[in-house]
């Protein structure tokens, strides 16, 4: 089990562009965020902007994820200096912050992800990231060691791209495809020239960069395609969409079964 603040290993793991494969957590479920960690991703990502729970949820699943040795990020509902405060103080190992647009709106995002002087993340010893006061040391170690992942999710996003990998602290560039096609004027076309034009635009300046690029893969095999072209940090769905992924397949393989047994039955 890992300490109470940030997994001393992901950033370096992120910054090494290996492959990574994680999920998202929709559900607000410490239950779903534990069975996640034990299915073996290497992060897990608590979705506060488009999840089903906020920040009262949060706890359990970094818990969760910390018994396993499984680090959680947070995905924070806005850029604010006080949202991102609040999940690293709890004790998140990375912050997505979604819908960002430009080179200056980056860095300031960046900026709440570090104490003074390098930052303006507020400063306190007494919550679960500084062992509630027993280790205050995470003060100078906690900037090292949390990953700041900058949505490209929008045109003008896609248009900085190369700026924005080169400001100081961005780990990666994490698309968003279904806002990211919606912006381009193609909604839900990932096998449109254009958006496989941008997907390797990010890739290019993230390679250039010396970051990862990240992205939502709705299938294995999808993230398989993702990652021959460059992208590292990988999602694959999310805790909702494996749970009603796998009741569908369930109930259709016992409609199947209980129709072959009544066919069988209804012979003479």
């Amino acid at each position: 089990m890992t300490g109470p603040g940030p997994h001393p290993a992901i950033r370096a793991k992120v910054r090494g562009r290996s492959p990574l494969i994680g999920t998202f957590l929709n559900l607000g479920s410490a239950l779903a965020a534990e069975a996640c960690a034990l299915a073996g991703f290497d992060w897990l990502l608590v979705d506060l902007e488009h999840g089903g729970r906020g920040e009262d949820g949060l706890l359990g699943q970094l818990l969760a994820g910390a018994a396993h040795d499984v680090p959680v990020l947070v995905r924070v509902e806005s850029d604010s200096r006080i949202r991102a405060g609040r999940v690293l103080d709890a004790g998140a190992s990375g912050v997505m912050f979604p819908r960002i647009e430009s080179v200056e709106e980056v860095a300031t995002a960046v900026r709440h992800l570090h104490y003074p002087p390098e930052g303006d993340r507020g400063v306190a010893t007494y919550n679960r990231s500084c062992g509630f006061g027993l280790a205050p040391e995470m003060l100078e170690r906690s900037g090292s060691l949390v990953v700041a992942a900058i949505q490209i999710e929008t045109r003008a996003a896609l248009e900085s791209v190369e700026e924005i990998a080169r400001v100081p602290g961005v780990d990666v560039l994490f698309v968003g495809p279904r806002d990211l096609s919606h912006a381009l004027g193609i909604p839900g076309q990932m096998d449109h020239p254009t958006f496989r034009e941008a997907l390797g635009r990010v890739s290019r300046a993230a390679e250039a960069a010396g970051v990862a690029a990240g992205i939502l893969a709705g299938s294995a095999e999808a993230a398989a395609r993702y990652a021959d072209e460059g992208f590292t940090f990988l999602a694959v769905g999310s805790d909702s969409t494996s749970l009603a992924t796998a009741a569908r397949g369930t109930v259709q393989s016992f409609r199947a079964a209980l129709g072959r047994a009544q066919t069988a039955s209804s012979r003479p």
